[in-house]
């Protein structure tokens, strides 16, 4: 059976969970009084047992990450006390999203893809300004490349992209995210990896394509021929490459991913106190398990990062989860595509939802 476990849960008590999230320190409590009472009223739910708001963080194999990546936990405190970490300032509280490669099979898919990612960020971020930057080919990226030994997919280089990225850095931005449907690996020895960030630098690049809903079968379509001994410049490897089909669940996972790795730039470490977004994941099975939304230690911490209103911010998610229109409603010229009206897949986002009106009940009591 290898690695199978009975299912464990890591349980803190109500003290440690209340220190970690309103600390001990007077002036961070007194910070935490001057919060407006429903945002208290949330955020208390964090060490009330019975919440059913936020759960316990449960464990299912010796591969999850909380087993397998031991780390020291970070609690409000030591987030705030943090010197290196990252703060948006007036000149720089913009998020830069660039796309390396298509992102859907057509160019149209894959620009209303990145605008539905971009609209995400607005929200979760809520009050920092997110802007696209023209999307690049992978050749315009100079970065190495390869196709994998054991799943046959193309690949690029991770920390490539990273010094990319940094080159293009407007003089405005908090951070420049790159996302990409081609699978990424960080060196030669590793098999693959989901994303990497620069804490540093501001700048990260994440992967979405492992997340289609067939990577993992054996008629999986992205698989190429290794090419005899290309020229590392040569870059038509990648004209046509497969990209999976846009779903709901493939949206749901992307929106996942881009706000858990902007967390880390924004100096959020993985959290270990309750199930949350910020969780680290090994495997997509784990991903799955992660909840869209923060528990109430690291809504604390952005919320301290960025400054908005809880409630607005939420009002914000529950509106980008309700609009499925589009700007786009295209019949491609030359082409026997039929009219695409693209409608945001949300369905896989219902759950969520419903979770942040409960979360509203609370707030507006």
């Amino acid at each position: 059976m290898g690695a199978f476990m009975k299912m464990q849960i890591v349980r803190h008590s109500e003290q440690t969970l209340k220190t970690a999230l309103i600390s001990k320190n007077p002036g961070l409590v007194s910070q935490y009084e001057k919060l407006d009472p429903g945002e208290q009223r949330l955020m208390n739910e964090a060490f009330h047992p019975a919440s059913n708001l936020f759960r316990p963080i449960t464990v299912h194999s010796q591969s999850d990450w909380i087993t397998s990546h031991p780390e020291a936990p970070q609690d409000f405190e030591q987030f705030f006390n943090d010197a290196c970490r990252k703060i948006p300032s007036p000149e720089k509280q913009t998020i830069y999203m660039q796309s390396i490669g298509s992102l859907g099979n057509t160019r149209v898919v894959s620009e209303e893809y990145i605008k539905w990612l971009k609209g995400y960020c607005e929200a979760f971020f809520y009050g920092l300004t997110v802007k696209l930057l023209e999307p690049v080919s992978v050749s315009a990226t100079r970065c190495s490349f390869r196709v994998n030994d054991h799943t046959q997919n193309l690949q690029i280089h991770a920390g490539h992209i990273l010094k990319f990225l940094k080159k293009k850095k407007p003089e405005d931005a908090f951070c420049v995210v790159g996302v990409t449907m081609i699978d990424l690996y960080p060196r030669d020895s590793w098999n693959f990896v989901f994303g990497q960030a620069s804490l540093t630098d501001g700048v990260g690049i994440f992967s979405f394509a492992r997340y289609g809903q067939d990577f993992y079968s054996s008629h999986y379509e992205g698989k190429v021929k290794k090419p005899r001994r290309t020229s590392s410049s040569d870059y038509s490897i990648f004209d046509n490459y497969y990209v999976p089909e846009i779903t709901s669940i493939l949206l749901l996972r992307s929106c996942k991913t881009l706000t858990h790795e902007l967390g880390h730039i924004f100096g959020l470490r993985h959290c270990q106190w309750l199930a949350c977004l910020m969780q680290g994941s090994n495997h997509l099975e784990e991903a799955d398990r992660r909840p869209l939304n923060l528990c109430p230690i690291c809504l604390r911490k952005l919320q301290s990062a960025v400054g908005f209103n809880i409630v607005e911010r939420y009002q914000a998610l529950v509106r980008w989860m309700d609009d499925t229109s589009t700007d786009t409603r295209v019949t491609p010229k030359h082409s026997r595509e039929k009219s695409v009206s693209l409608q945001k897949p949300v369905e896989a986002f219902k759950e969520c939802k419903e979770w942040i009106i409960k979360c509203f009940a609370v707030l507006q009591k």
